[in-house]
């Protein structure tokens, strides 16, 4: 089981790897393309776009096939698609692309959080955030890797591949140990739909994993650039802001475990939401290069929790396959990037990146009232 769990923390890592050097380099990706604030919010979209449109199915294709086997799969197809988004002619050609990249990692998200349910429910105790935490040590180191990579003469292509490469290798051995669950899962998958929307139970679920993915969204996709073109610092600099986000997460991540079960999934829900409020509202209201740091790692240690937790409970929901349950709640969640990304581009077009990410911190703030309702309703524990 040892190993196993090694295996399934390692297509983490490769996640988390291969969205860290993508959001380091997406200053590069914008001049790239010369694209404005609005244009790279729509090729962000398309990426969303990709992954909301593969989570839907991606129960029933494990179902079919095993959450195994889908995990290996989109793995490397996620890994392969990377060095495309640094080739196609136009933006608008690209969009393709990052439609490809985006139904990959949604697939890929679904599989491997289906597979990590299965290895905490061998181990009999809470594990899932220690997978969380993996992924954002991927994350923080593809930044650094991205950053690195920025200072040298490397172009994107070049850069994107190299990753790819790397990545294919970890996804190629680490797939001899992953968990067979076919027959369950087939079991499971029967009567179901080819199309799988959340249901009343996983719902309110969702809707909090929504309002932490803009979270994480804004992040990933804008921290950079606002570090950049709001605060007048380098690019490197950027780099760091990502860097100290996908920190805080580790961090955050590995004592996940040991607060939830402290806490309690309802109190952790709402102390998280509000430590992520105060970090986004320090970002915004000290234009300080420190201090927008120091607010990114809050913000990383306020988001660090929420998705584990999300993932855990809806792939435990009794008569739901793990992947099944997950897939519905990625389903509503990861809609926070698919609305994020465009909306985030348009109001900084319109009223500036600054004023703009407001629109994140209103959906923080209701994120935090879900919590409380979701914790009074006592519907996880």
């Amino acid at each position: 089981m040892k190993n196993t769990r090694i295996a399934v923390c390692a297509y983490f890592l490769v996640n988390g790897f291969l969205l860290g050097n993508w959001t380091a380099r997406i200053p590069a990706v914008k001049e790239y393309f010369s694209a404005t604030n609005s244009m790279l919010g729509i090729l962000l979209f398309c990426i969303a776009a990709g992954a909301m449109t593969a989570m839907p199915f991606t129960g029933s294709v494990i179902a079919r096939f095993g959450s195994h086997r889908v995990t290996v799969f989109t793995g490397a197809l996620m890994s392969l698609t990377l060095p495309l988004l640094a080739v196609m002619p136009n933006a608008y050609v690209a969009g393709m692309a990052f439609f490809g990249y985006g139904f990959a990692g949604g697939s890929m998200d679904v599989a491997m959080n289906g597979q990590a349910v299965y290895v905490e429910r061998d181990y009999g105790r809470p594990i899932m955030s220690s997978f969380h935490a993996v992924f954002s040590a991927g994350m923080a180191g593809g930044a650094v890797v991205g950053g690195l990579f920025t200072k040298t003469d490397w172009s994107l292509f070049y850069h994107f591949l190299s990753v790819a490469i790397f990545s294919v290798i970890v996804v190629w051995v680490a797939s001899y140990y992953l968990i067979d669950a076919l027959e369950e899962e087939r079991k499971a998958g029967e009567d179901l739909p080819s199309f799988i929307f959340p249901n009343k139970l996983i719902l309110p679920l969702g809707l909090i994993a929504f309002c932490s993915m803009v979270g994480e969204g804004t992040m990933a996709d804008w921290s950079a650039l606002y570090m950049e073109n709001v605060i007048g610092q380098s690019e490197s600099l950027g780099a760091m802001t990502i860097f100290s986000f996908g920190l805080a997460m580790f961090i955050g991540r590995s004592f996940g475990d040991y607060f939830t079960n402290l806490w309690g999934k309802y109190k952790m829900l709402r102390n998280s939401s509000l430590l992520a409020i105060f970090g986004l509202g320090l970002m915004l209201a000290v234009t300080s290069w420190p201090i927008v740091l120091l607010g990114s790692f809050l913000l990383g240690l306020g988001l660090a929790t929420i998705a584990p937790i999300v993932y855990s409970a809806s792939g435990n929901t009794p008569g739901v396959a793990p992947s099944v349950g997950i897939a519905m709640a990625t389903t509503v969640g990861y809609a926070g990037f698919f609305v994020g990304p465009p909306t985030l581009g348009f109001l900084a077009d319109a009223v500036g990146l600054r004023m703009a990410l407001l629109f994140t911190l209103a959906l923080l703030v209701l994120m935090w009232v879900l919590s409380v309702r979701l914790g009074r309703g006592r519907q996880i524990v």
